[in-house]
């Protein structure tokens, strides 16, 4: 059909065949080779198309331009931005939307729309952000089911700022394994902020015990984290640890008592000013002097300084084969130096803060081998 014959029939055809002009005039622009003249008539009433009162037309043309790479941008451009049937043919598959163009309709668009965008085989850190920023928790759920879409560390963050109160979110966030190290914790803290705040719990433990049980798990879902988190994010970590205040002395003790004595080297160099290869080398061989002056310049407790230095001195022997302990026989030997015991565990020394921590995990290190020990006989 040429294109003076198609603005002659326009006013009187009927949809059905208004769709079928439109869908051979937008296959003519595609593939036909047509010079200058007849490719810029063309485009001039497919442009018009975008007027029809049929929402059927449009989505012809959606049809057929939300794949090609040579269809006209601003025809593409206002499809993009109509109602969602035909938004999506677009939204969801054509490669002429700019990043400015899917940030634009993430702005303008409806949280179905988003969902369309999100999902694209491709999207970029910067979507990605305007959806975390401002979509319908719709669209990020989306986001975070697609695994191809990229996903800036500040964006994560941002994110569980805003949503990690939705269960949904914190759920998918936890399988994500694009979520750095910091932001792990932070979903941690929200997920046992969540358990603390369930009315079942709250009638069970009452307030004051729902808080001091979700504060411990809290620490311990921290230390468990160290072992997942790769070196290279450990300052990430261990800065986002400080800015929350969570970076304390009963931290570093049950670090060091964990035996994640790679961390406890960060921190040292996060909290001393020294450089890690010369806290590396003290760690591996220091002497209890050097040792001592390196706690003091990371600010760390004097008290604390012999039960650190006889964790380390252990932690040494077992790496080096010397010695066949775990952390248990490791805190009861921090103990010792702290205080001394009876032969049969009983402490003989009044509980000061180090002591009562130090009790606290050798209890914990019993209940976890005794767990270990019985999962092993029911797997034997």
């Amino acid at each position: 059909m040429s294109v003076q014959h198609y603005l002659k029939m326009i006013d009187n055809a009927s949809v059905a065949q208004r769709c079928h002009a439109a869908a051979a005039l937008a296959h003519i622009y595609l593939q036909s080779d047509l010079d200058f003249d007849e490719r810029c008539s063309t485009e001039a009433v497919l442009t018009l198309l975008l007027d029809d009162p049929s929402p059927k037309v449009r989505l012809a043309l959606a049809e057929a331009f939300s794949n090609s790479a040579h269809a006209p941008a601003h025809i593409v451009t206002s499809l993009a931005h109509d109602q969602i049937e035909i938004a999506t043919y677009m939204l969801g598959r054509s490669m002429l939307l700019s990043d400015a163009d899917l940030v634009d309709c993430v702005a303008g668009g409806s949280g179905e729309a988003q969902s369309v965008i999100a999902a694209r085989p491709k999207v970029s850190f910067a979507v990605s952000a305007a959806i975390i920023e401002i979509g319908e928790t719709i669209a990020v759920l989306e986001l975070l089911r697609n695994t191809q879409a990229q996903i800036a560390d500040i964006s994560f963050r941002r994110l569980i700022e805003r949503l990690g109160h939705v269960a949904e979110i914190r759920s998918l966030l936890v399988e994500d394994g694009r979520l750095p190290a910091d932001c792990r914790h932070s979903l941690a803290i929200r997920i046992a902020e969540a358990l603390c705040q369930m009315d079942m719990v709250m009638v069970l433990m009452g307030e004051r015990r729902a808080k001091r049980v979700t504060q411990e798990a809290c620490l311990k879902a921290s230390i468990s984290l160290v072992t997942t988190t790769p070196a290279e994010e450990y300052p990430i970590l261990i800065e986002h640890l400080q800015l929350r205040g969570d970076l304390t002395t009963a931290f570093v003790i049950r670090i060091v008592a964990s035996g994640k004595i790679d961390f406890f080297g960060a921190i040292l160099v996060a909290l001393s000013g020294y450089d890690l290869v010369r806290v590396r080398n003290l760690l591996v061989d220091g002497r209890a002097a050097a040792l001592d002056a390196l706690f003091r310049a990371a600010g760390l407790p004097d008290g604390t300084h012999q039960a650190l230095v006889v964790a380390l001195q252990a932690w040494r022997s077992i790496a080096k084969g010397k010695r066949m302990i775990g952390s248990q026989e490791v805190v009861r030997m921090m103990i010792e130096h702290v205080a001394p015991m009876d032969r049969s565990g009983v402490l003989l020394a009044a509980n000061d803060d180090l002591l009562s921590l130090l009790k606290r995990l050798y209890l914990d290190a019993i209940r976890e081998n005794a767990r270990e020990h019985a999962l092993a006989i029911v797997a034997a």
